[in-house]
């Protein structure tokens, strides 16, 4: 049997795998995924993850409860040599091992990019994965606990500034559902005033989300406002040193929460260390029909898909010709893979990637949202419904929908659980503050040097002097 390796288990490989298990015939080939995570996360729902509105493991698929034939190794591939059909297996534990295939399919998906600016890297968080969303719910949970603890003052204000850097869906669906958390957690705590909590976002273009029209964006930015969020279009984060965030326009204030959603780029572990072609802005270069290579040279038995490629967009509607990175993308080009990997063993022609937006939906916080399609535009409590409907049925597995279904269901009638779990980041520290130890040894203490025996004789009563005896 042909031996197919799949590299990354986000959309396009959790797809990809997904579907051929549905399509081969039993014996066609055997099918391996790697990744170093044992799940495949939803991440259109991190944002609402981070304002408490999912509970973080419904936003995840566990790759070994929905693939059932597909071989799951959790590890890292940390370098793929096409040239001999070879990929160095990385895993948690163990030295590093070789792994042959006859196919490999690269789908390994797309990390935060930033910038070299200052406090960034120490004090930012990203919103790519499940632990990120985490952390940002338990900071801000825990933040208004520290709040309602101390007088007005700087420290305060800290605590309850917000910064999220980045206009684009992800920054504006994490800023606006925070803000919608924060509004909602005041009641719960009376010793903290609206006008306590700040919200920046910071965007360095003229709009925000392109994706939308310019007229519904107003509308988003305007909503924002009235919610007591500010944007700041134009704008350039230039230092966040110890939290102290400083703009291009002068303006600086302290915040103990960052989030960071200005780009991705390709995974750097897999498109660094591989034969396979490259383009220029370091993403696997894709034909159209998804096997890697160009209109005029195909790299035989190798696929690309998802984040980590450069596949082109055949509806014309891509930044600078090619699919943008997004779920939408992702999750289409891993089911067409798998149909199109199958022809190939098959010996027919794999079909060309082509899909045209129908539009786009974003959550705003609960019962806010917009509906952008074509020139129609749906906003509020509708284009709110629409984005959960959209997205609950697009989440992968009936399994998981329900879960998802089930706790926004429960969040009607008892609300969103703020219980921040921020002691999850060092578990051990109460067992180790009370935990009984062993005494330490007591130290022996040095021995004396023994006494030499003396020379001298004793003397002999009897054969004393005369003199001596009679005193």
């Amino acid at each position: 049997m042909p031996k197919i390796l799949i590299v990354g288990g986000g959309y396009a490989g959790f797809y990809t795998a997904w579907k051929l298990e549905k399509q081969l015939r039993p014996g066609e080939a055997e099918v391996t995924m790697v990744d170093p995570l044992p799940y495949m996360t939803y991440q259109p729902f991190l944002p609402e993850v981070a304002a408490g509105s999912i509970e973080p493991r419904h936003a995840v698929v566990a790759h070994r409860r929905h693939l059932k034939t597909t071989n799951i190794i959790t590890a890292k591939v940390t370098y793929i040599d096409h040239a001999r059909k070879v990929a160095t297996i990385q895993p948690p534990v163990g030295e590093a091992y070789e792994f042959e295939y006859d196919i490999v399919v690269v789908t390994a998906g797309a990390v935060s990019r930033t910038f070299p600016i200052p406090g960034v890297a120490d004090q930012a968080v990203g919103l790519k994965n499940i632990e990120e969303a985490v952390y940002i719910r338990d900071t801000l949970l825990t933040n208004f606990d520290k709040a309602a603890g101390l007088p007005p003052g700087p420290e305060r204000d800290r605590l309850l500034t917000v910064v999220v850097v980045g206009g684009g869906f992800a920054g504006i669906e994490i800023f606006a559902e925070l803000r919608s958390f924060a509004s909602a957690l005041l009641k719960r705590y009376p010793e903290i005033a609206f006008e306590d909590t700040h919200f920046h976002l910071i965007e360095a273009m003229g709009r925000i989300m392109p994706e939308v029209s310019l007229p519904t964006s107003h509308w988003v930015i305007k909503n924002l406002a009235e919610r007591g969020a500010q944007i700041h279009l134009e704008t350039q984060l230039q230092s966040a040193v110890d939290g102290v965030i400083q703009l291009s326009t002068g303006e600086s204030f302290e915040s103990d929460l960052i989030v960071w959603t200005a780009g991705v780029m390709a995974n750097p572990t897999v498109v660094r260390h591989t034969d396979l072609p490259i383009e220029e802005r370091g993403r696997l270069r894709v034909r159209a029909d998804l096997r890697v290579g160009t209109e005029d040279e195909i790299i035989e038995d190798a696929w690309g898909a998802g984040d980590v490629s450069a596949v082109p967009d055949l509806t014309g509607a891509g930044v600078g010709g090619y699919c943008v990175p997004n779920a939408q993308h992702a999750v289409r080009q891993g089911k067409l893979m798998a149909k199109n990997i199958v022809a190939s063993l098959r010996g027919e022609l794999p079909r060309q990637y082509y899909h045209k937006s129908l539009g786009a939906v974003a959550g705003l916080g609960v019962g806010i949202g917009v509906l952008q399609s074509g020139k129609l535009a749906v906003k509020g409590f509708f284009g709110w419904a629409a984005h959960r409907g959209y997205h609950g049925l697009a989440m992968p597995t009936w399994e998981r929908k329900w879960r998802v279904l089930w706790g926004w269901w429960n969040n009607v009638w008892l609300g969103r659980d703020i219980v921040s779990l921020e002691a999850l980041q060092h578990p051990r520290a109460g067992f180790e503050e009370f935990a009984a130890r062993p005494k330490p040894a007591v130290e022996a203490a040095p021995e004396e040097p023994a006494k030499k025996p003396s020379t001298r004789k004793k003397a002999d009563p009897a054969k004393e002097p005369a003199e001596v005896s009679a005193k």
